[in-house]
């Protein structure tokens, strides 16, 4: 077993070719989770580690990076970038289950651990303490996972991997970026995505809405403080806290970001396949992993997406790097970061930009046309091309289909209804908001008006990654795919979405739309719109369509994946990345009193016992279906039968 060293033990590679890494730094190889044993897989270590790789710009894999032809050279006519890199696997690597989870790093951070396992942040980050492993679910299995640094525009330091990539010194250009504050302070500070490279050229608009006119009334400016922070003086009147703000400037010293799909493409290959002293997760002359499933949330999942697109899925030598790939809370976006001053770290939301560079076509996985760009084209194009497609299973929150237009992900260009193709699956978690962290609870959030959502879905996804296993290691098919789908009449234009209206939970159709427009023009101009739809809703104002947890099933609140924002905030938008709850009135004289059209909850369930039984119903379906784990049922049927609805009489 590999002990650290006093100094860093520097491992290089005897050919450079392999995966393009030619250089892994092993700087620390610790136990992990304070020496925690788990079950009949035992313990973990904590291997951190730098990854240097040489990319051939020649190399048609390697040429789709944008800008690499400009980019420096090493003696060898070689482009290098440096990624961080973390391992946690198995001590005794014949314990482990064989698969390496690639966990994306979400703007530098971890974020795998929190929805599988349950872990909060900061252990999320950390594998250090025994609490740091949560419930253990990941490394009860066995599996080995990695997290490399992709992100050339953030530092690395603790907490945070990055990507050292090459910089286009004395290159400038032009960059938009758009800033809601949601808050009065005046002049409001901002930081920019790059470097100015003129002051003189910076300038602000505001407007409401992104609809409406870009204005410029007395008492908006914008100050340079430093080379990427500025202040933007606001108006008095006319706009509230919810308004929007757009940057527009000249920028210098752009990096080369599209070199973090190539780091995370060879890293990974190089872990599964390297079979020399030099991969840490070789023993005995062969890898201890043999199948690679890649996950990410967010940003990540968006990342996971323009992976597959840009045709990163096939390594230098042309083999498959990710055997699944799940990308999570993507919608139907992916990344502006394979362009030259490109904003990896920026997520246009409503109301923001509807054709943001992260924005744009393919949306989905089968190869389609687009009649606003004249484009055939899909995600899997080019790996269909190479046959180094993987399985894919895709997940959102409910809230994407609101926010994110995952309703693209299964309908066309013009809104018909499309099918997936057969090695992908798509499921929406009803009900939920974009992200919430394991032990949330509904608050109120000053800029928005219904209380905040606090639906993990930890449980759900837990059941998805064992289901891809399976369909990699066994050929075992998931679960079908369980999303809102234009022919099964569960997925509609908003203004039909909610059957009646609910008192305490108002529905105003608001959801993002999607545009096609010319981005190589400021402002951009736009060219088109396409159809975008959300889930239709039932009596309680939840989702019909996708896969309801239990709290929908068998509902004490309604739960939503779209929350408004308040007054003050720009209320003809949604809040961003957040969903709602509204409690069901406990009794039906207080329901009527009201004239809330939902049946209270002890309409529902006459005692704690009808209650209980109910939840183990829904419990009991939901494993049939493969889509909650035993454990997991377990835990939440031992929640409903400590519930005491007598209370409520």
């Amino acid at each position: 077993m590999r002990q650290p060293t006093a100094l860093a033990a520097m491992l290089i590679l005897a050919t450079p070719a392999l995966a393009e890494v030619t250089r892994f730094e092993v700087t620390e190889d610790v136990p992990a989770f304070a020496g925690r044993s788990f079950g009949e897989v035992g313990g973990y270590r904590r291997i951190t580690g730098r990854a240097t790789i040489a990319l051939d710009p020649s190399d048609p894999r390697n040429a789709v990076v944008a800008d690499i032809g400009m980019a420096p050279r090493n003696s060898a006519g070689r482009v290098e970038a440096t990624a961080d890199v973390v391992i946690l696997r198995p001590a005794d690597a014949a314990r482990g289950s064989g698969t390496l989870l690639l966990d994306v790093p979400n703007r530098g951070r971890k974020l795998a651990p929190q929805l599988f396992d349950d872990v909060p942040q900061p252990g999320a980050n950390s594998a250090a303490t025994a609490e740091d492993a949560g419930i253990g679910f990941l490394t009860g299995r066995g599996t080995t996972m990695v997290w490399v640094g992709w992100q050339a525009d953030l530092r690395s330091e603790p907490g945070q991997l990055a990507l050292a990539a090459p910089v286009l010194s004395g290159v400038t250009g032009p960059v938009r970026e758009e800033f809601v504050f949601d808050h009065a302070r005046n002049p409001a500070p901002a930081t920019l995505s790059w470097p100015l490279a003129d002051p003189a050229n910076l300038s602000v608009t505001v407007r409401q809405a992104w609809a409406d006119p870009r204005q410029t009334p007395p008492g908006l400016s914008a100050r340079a403080v430093d080379a990427r922070r500025v202040e933007i003086s606001r108006p008095e009147v006319g706009f509230d806290a919810g308004a929007l703000y757009e940057v527009t400037y000249t920028a210098r010293d752009p990096a080369i970001l599209g070199m973090g799909f190539a780091a995370v493409r060879d890293v990974v290959s190089f872990l599964r396949r390297d079979t020399s002293a030099n991969n840490p997760l070789a023993f005995g002359g062969r890898p201890a992993v043999h199948r690679a499933i890649g996950f990410g949330v967010s940003q990540s999942g968006r990342f996971l997406r323009d992976f597959l697109y840009l045709g990163f899925n096939e390594d230098t030598d042309g083999r498959v790097v990710f055997d699944g790939l799940m990308p999570h809370v993507a919608g139907a976006r992916r990344m502006a970061t394979n362009v030259r001053f490109g904003q990896p770290g920026r997520n246009a939301r409503h109301p923001q930009d509807p054709a943001w560079q992260a924005d744009t076509f393919p949306f989905t996985y089968a190869v389609l046309d687009d009649p606003l760009s004249g484009r055939r084209d899909g995600l899997m194009l080019r790996c269909r091309l190479t046959n180094t497609c993987p399985r894919v299973m895709q997940s959102d929150s409910e809230h994407e289909w609101w926010a994110s237009r995952a309703s693209l992900l299964v309908t066309d260009a013009a809104g018909h209804h499309i099918d997936l193709p057969p090695d992908v699956r798509a499921y929406m978690m009803a009900g939920t908001p974009h992200f919430a962290e394991p032990g949330e609870t509904a608050g109120r959030i000053e800029a928005m008006a219904l209380p905040k959502n606090p639906m993990h879905a930890g449980p759900p996804m837990r059941a998805l990654l064992v289901a891809m296993e399976a369909w990699l290691a066994e050929g075992r098919e998931p679960p079908a795919s369980r999303v809102p789908m234009r022919a099964h009449g569960t997925l509609v234009p908003a203004d039909q979405a909610m059957p009646a209206a609910i008192p305490g939970l108002p529905y105003g159709a608001i959801h993002t739309p999607a545009a096609l427009s010319d981005q190589s023009v400021t402002p951009p101009r736009e060219i088109g719109r396409y159809p975008v739809f959300v889930p239709r809703l039932d009596g309680d104002g939840m989702a019909v369509a996708g896969v309801r947890a239990l709290q929908l099933a068998v509902p004490r609140a309604s739960y939503t994946g779209w929350n408004p924002r308040a007054q003050g905030f720009g209320p003809a938008a949604l809040y961003p990345l957040q969903g709602a709850v509204v409690p069901l009135a406990p009794t039906q004289a207080a329901r009527l009193a009201v004239g809330d059209p939902r049946p209270s909850v002890l309409e529902r369930y006459a005692d704690d016992a009808a209650y209980a039984a109910a939840v183990r119903r829904a419990a009991e379906d939901a494993m049939a279906s493969r889509l909650l784990l035993p454990l997991d049922a377990e835990r939440l049927i031992s929640r409903a039968q400590s519930g005491a609805l007598a209370q409520l009489r």
